[in-house]
């Protein structure tokens, strides 16, 4: 298939590059050079705009870093995608996007009769997970192609589900975050050994995916782990915005977000969300640093252990 992929870099590079391994065809656009040269380099065409990989293309994907270059890359009447797809094509957004504009884009490409899916990504492929919102009819046609770049795929409902779906896992996730980030803090103040709590923890009510950053990227002062701090922080003010839109309780979330903003403000944008711990160590008067055993990934705990 003539597929096309705008966006080739950290996230849409290893999906393109799935693609290609799949088989298909592959028009390439980023604003970045260097990326199209290396999807290149894999098999791929270069195009110089989104509305000229549309133009090779029968389905493209995007993977942008959020809803403002979304709706420039789909919607601009000159370089657009939509500018470009003819009818009877697809355009499959795997953006961590606002749900409202991923409506109004599906609704733009109804007009033009374009199928539309928004198809936000967590992991990383093939082994990913794929949050799927639009028509099931359209989900079930382009199934194969996310297959190609995914491990488990979840059909939500309609236009924008997707992205609501994924901003709810945001929201559990880096709320998460932040209350292990100050629970170690706790524990740190109140003199029990770091190192020794990192262990504890996987085994005990507060165990999750999220706690294993502490270990991993926390404890030893790097801060590398995960997205950065500037999508991150998006991403969870997407879900905030979420939470108004739908008139849904979301404190915890902007009390992390504030965190994380305050990490923005001195210009750690671009470094690990991780690094957002230094704010909450600055305001304890303490630091999270410990020597830390290698520790085996969050596992969830099987229900038939349990002591009741």
């Amino acid at each position: 298939m003539r597929l096309g992929f705008v966006g080739t870099g950290t996230m849409g590079a290893p999906m393109a590059g799935c693609l290609i391994d799949a088989g298909h065809r592959l028009a390439v656009y980023d604003i970045n050079p260097e990326a199209v040269h290396a999807m290149c380099a894999r098999g791929a065409s270069a195009a110089d705009s989104p509305c000229a990989v549309a133009q090779q293309s029968e389905v493209v994907f995007t993977s942008l870093p959020g809803p403002r270059e979304v709706e420039l890359a789909a919607l601009d009447p000159a370089i657009g995608i939509l500018a470009g797809l003819r009818a009877g094509g697809a355009y499959i957004d795997t953006t961590t996007n606002a749900p409202a504009v991923a409506r109004r884009i599906a609704e733009a490409c109804r007009s033009r009769g374009i199928d539309m899916l928004d198809a936000p990504v967590s992991g990383r492929p093939p082994t990913m997970t794929v949050m799927v919102g639009g028509d099931d009819g359209v989900f079930a046609k382009y199934r194969p192609l996310l297959a190609a770049m995914a491990g488990s795929i979840f059909y939500v409902g309609g236009a924008g589900s997707g992205c609501a779906a994924k901003l709810v896992t945001q929201y559990l996730g880096y709320t998460n975050f932040i209350a292990a980030v100050e629970g170690m803090l706790i524990g740190a103040k109140a003199g029990i050994d770091l190192g020794t709590l990192a262990r504890i923890v996987p085994f005990s009510a507060g165990a999750s995916r999220t706690f294993d950053n502490i270990p991993r990227s926390v404890l030893p002062g790097s801060f590398a782990a995960g997205g950065t701090l500037d999508i991150v922080a998006k991403d969870l003010h997407l879900a905030c915005d979420l939470a108004r839109e739908v008139a849904a309780p979301a404190h915890l979330g902007l009390l992390a977000h504030d965190v994380l903003s305050r990490a923005q403000a001195q210009g750690w944008g671009q470094e690990g969300f991780p690094i957002a711990a230094r704010i909450l160590e600055a305001a304890a008067g303490a630091e999270l640093r410990a020597a830390v055993e290698e520790m085996a990934p969050y596992q969830p705990e099987d229900p038939r252990r349990r002591n009741g």
